[in-house]
């Protein structure tokens, strides 16, 4: 009898995103506005609401970035994010790619935007493909627009100089 207990039949339910976020919405569509100017258009596949945490998981995400003129600056797309809508700050994650209106691109597998600092960043490795730079690192900070940018562990190529591996 005992060793029927210690082998009985083991449970097959796992527990999902779905069975306990408060809300989820298929096709998600979300406008971020400042001052009545569009900032974000976020896409999602799926969206799990969190409302204790004020977060919503996403899931096959594409951003579409604006200017504080309304202008399109930039598009992300990743396998998933979480969203605080609380704080404003975003998190993507896997395959995270961004395209700027210029050509210039971002990959990397994580992403972070903090509102507050009006800074993006990553402690992952990450390629920058902006012609003629071509820089590989380890981690970043930069401004949203990507003018300036802290990097560490940097290789690469800009113009006419070469960056050593550090």
């Amino acid at each position: 009898m005992a060793a029927a207990c210690e082998s009985g039949i083991k449970p097959t339910a796992t527990i999902t995103a779905a069975d306990t976020a408060d809300q989820v919405m298929y096709n998600m569509s979300h406008y971020v506005t400042a001052g009545g100017i569009q900032r974000a258009h976020v896409r999602a596949d799926t969206a799990y609401f969190y409302s204790p945490l004020q977060t919503a998981e996403l899931r096959t995400l594409h951003i579409t970035f604006y200017d504080v003129r309304g202008t399109e600056t930039s598009t992300l797309t990743a396998r998933e994010g979480t969203y605080h809508w609380g704080r404003g700050d975003m998190e993507a994650r896997g395959n995270v790619v961004v395209v700027r209106t210029d050509g210039a691109t971002l990959r990397t597998e994580v992403l972070r935007y903090s509102q507050v600092k009006n800074q993006v960043s990553s402690d992952k490795p990450f390629v920058f493909d902006d012609p003629p730079r071509h820089i590989i690192g380890e981690g970043f900070t930069s401004d949203p627009d990507f003018k300036v940018v802290t990097a560490t562990h940097i290789s690469g190529q800009g113009g006419k100089f070469t960056l050593p591996n550090q």
